[in-house]
């Protein structure tokens, strides 16, 4: 991680130690692309370059990208793009300059008029995907998990608690798998989908069956495993080693890894509570975002 996450964001200032972190695409410095900064620009930015350098430490080994500038929510602040570079890694956020160059905000900004998870819900694409609970609930948590992450495998036993506690809630559940450090979570996101496409209630049992056997696991006998799942969820055999091969579900895993980057997503387990998020999914921040908004549907 660059700077320790140092770059404003959710992503980068809410990050759980209990959370599987994959690492940032490797991009060289020397490569990246630079944006095109207008003139008039160019030295606005250059003083908040060397703010930005001062407050994190950031030497010459490391590669700062500001702007081009746009304008943000506040008529006296515009947005700031950041992207730092080092070792070949890449990592992009946000911050906010003031029109006259002289304060940089490290934070984030909500409009009072908007509802600050309504962009959240709508990059989710929630149908489609295996769900527990009332279609029609007033509450929906939306988790993206990796079946190799030892994290992901605590929430499970904590979600297993809140279904029960609250059987009005709707959860579903979205691929995120950590390619980058969990060799077979690919594999079996694309197992349970196809489990998902042969029977919805044959999913829930090949993923608890995944997760209660994660440590004896491995890339060597993944497939095994998930076949074993499979007949044993009472899935046919035969359907589901022809859908492991096939190119469906792993498109489909695909499309929520895409979602979870749109929303920044960087480590599993990543929990929405009706657009709020919440990394490692702590079981006491749960309840306090279910019972919050509960009563606002009362």
């Amino acid at each position: 991680m660059i700077g320790r996450k140092l770059i404003v964001g959710m992503a980068g200032l809410l990050l759980s130690a209990a959370a599987c972190m994959g690492q940032s695409a490797a991009t060289p410095a020397a490569n990246s692309a630079t944006p095109a900064v207008p003139p008039e620009q160019a030295q606005i930015l250059k003083g908040a370059e060397k703010l930005i350098r001062d407050l994190y430490a950031w030497g010459p080994e490391y590669g700062v990208t500001l702007g081009p500038l746009t304008n943000s929510n506040a008529p006296s602040f515009y947005v700031l793009p950041i992207t730092i570079t080092f070792n070949g890694q890449k990592e992009d956020g946000t911050m906010f300059l003031s029109r006259d160059g002289k304060t940089v905000i490290r934070g984030e900004m909500f409009d009072t008029a908007v509802d600050p998870y309504a962009a959240n819900r709508s990059k989710m694409h929630v149908e489609g995907n295996p769900s527990k609970g009332p279609a029609d609930a007033k509450v929906t948590i939306v988790e993206f998990a990796d079946f190799q992450c030892p994290h992901c495998r605590e929430l499970h036993s904590i979600m297993g608690v809140i279904e029960q506690k609250y059987p009005q809630v709707r959860v579903v559940y979205k691929d995120f798998p950590l390619t980058q450090i969990h060799e077979w979570a690919e594999t079996a996101a694309i197992g349970a989908r196809c489990a998902y496409m042969q029977s919805p209630d044959a999913f829930w049992k090949v993923h608890d069956s995944i997760f209660d056997n994660q440590d004896v696991i491995s890339a060597e006998n993944v497939w095994n495993k998930l076949t074993d799942y499979a007949t044993g969820a009472g899935l046919d055999a035969t359907i589901f080693k022809a859908c492991i091969s096939g190119s469906d579900a792993k498109k489909a895993v695909e499309a929520n890894q895409a979602d979870g980057v749109a929303l920044d997503v960087s480590s599993t387990p990543t929990v929405y509570v009706n657009g709020r998020p919440t990394v490692g999914g702590d079981p006491a921040t749960l309840d306090q975002f279910i019972n919050y908004e509960l009563a606002k549907t009362k």
